[in-house]
């Protein structure tokens, strides 16, 4: 039997210290780092919360409203949707503090849209003929670029609509779009294998054939809808309403036209209109607009995303 060399023993045990030496401040170098990083994702999640706090109590209007003589202005910009700025909830908000406001001589519409949600802006017909007759205050549409559509039927609540001469106004119509891949779906051998509870459950399908009954069950739909967009525009414009066979057919015009067939009143713009007409040259925006703390929670989170939302469940973990 050979004896064991105690120099090599020595040299064995002096690399595994160093090894373990190495490890040990490997290990501590990457936990300082973690909690480094967790720190750092606190400080940035608590800058985020002030912020967003601060910005909501920013956007809290005074509860007292201006007492002087003004025209209170609600801005209609954009697709009207739910989704969207231009939905209804935040139009009827804003239209109930312009009319309530005692400062408030007159309520303008700005409207600058290409239309969109019949519902929505039927709500918002409705509100604003029941605001008018509730506080006794006209409102003024002004239309800029666009008031088509979904956007001219809001309008036609106003008791004068204004335009500029190369305004687009009109689009007095509904429609419902779609595509159909059958034909594609035959070329490259792709089978559709749709199941249904419900013999018109999957109606318009766009992977199955066309189904007239469908199709007709869809077009008296719209065209119910079309009559109540009609009788609207009837009801908002009255007699200053010259119609035609285009008239309801889809169809939009340029301001002048637009005029000539009495779909708008007169040629304006907001100050004009503020200066000459409500005889209130101070203007306030009652408008409700996405605010500083929205805007950063959208921003932040699509910067940052679900790696932003790991570190943060890391941070409040405990060790």
């Amino acid at each position: 039997m050979s004896a064991v060399d105690p120099s090599s023993s020595d040299n064995l045990s002096a690399t595994q210290n160093t090894l373990l030496n190495q490890f040990a401040r490997a290990y501590l170098d990457q936990q300082r780092r973690e909690q480094r990083w967790r720190w750092f994702w606190r400080i940035v999640w608590i800058g985020v919360a002030a912020t967003m706090i601060w910005a909501t109590i920013q956007n809290v209007p005074s509860a007292k409203s201006p007492v002087t003589p003004h025209t209170a202005l609600v801005e209609v910009r954009g697709e009207i949707g739910a989704d969207t700025e231009a939905n209804a909830d935040n139009l009827l908000a804003a239209l109930r503090s312009a009319f309530e406001d005692a400062g408030a001589q007159a309520v303008v519409l700005r409207i600058n849209s290409p239309g969109g949600s019949p519902v929505q802006a039927g709500l918002v017909n409705d509100e604003v003929r029941r605001l008018k007759a509730l506080h006794k205050k006209k409102v003024y549409a002004i239309c800029e670029e666009m008031c088509a559509s979904a956007a001219y039927y809001i309008a036609v609540s106003a008791d004068q609509i204004f335009v500029d001469k190369a305004s687009m106004v009109g689009s007095i119509g509904v429609l419902m779009d779609g595509f159909g891949f059958t034909g594609i779906m035959d070329k490259v051998g792709v089978e559709r294998r749709l199941m249904t509870a419900g013999a018109n459950k999957g109606m318009l399908d766009p992977f199955s054939a066309r189904n007239p009954q469908h199709e007709a069950f869809a077009q008296a739909m719209l065209d119910q809808i079309h009559q109540q967009f009609i009788q609207v525009v009837r009801q908002g414009r009255g007699k200053r309403l010259k119609e035609t066979p285009e008239t309801f057919s889809g169809l939009f015009w340029n301001g002048q036209q637009a005029m000539e067939l009495g779909l708008a009143d007169h040629l304006g713009s907001l100050d004009q209109v503020a200066r000459d007409v409500v005889k209130a040259e101070d203007i306030i925006d009652y408008t409700q607009k996405e605010n500083l703390a929205e805007r950063l929670a959208k921003r932040f989170g699509a910067a940052f995303g679900a790696g932003a939302v790991s570190a943060m469940r890391s941070s409040i973990s405990i060790h």
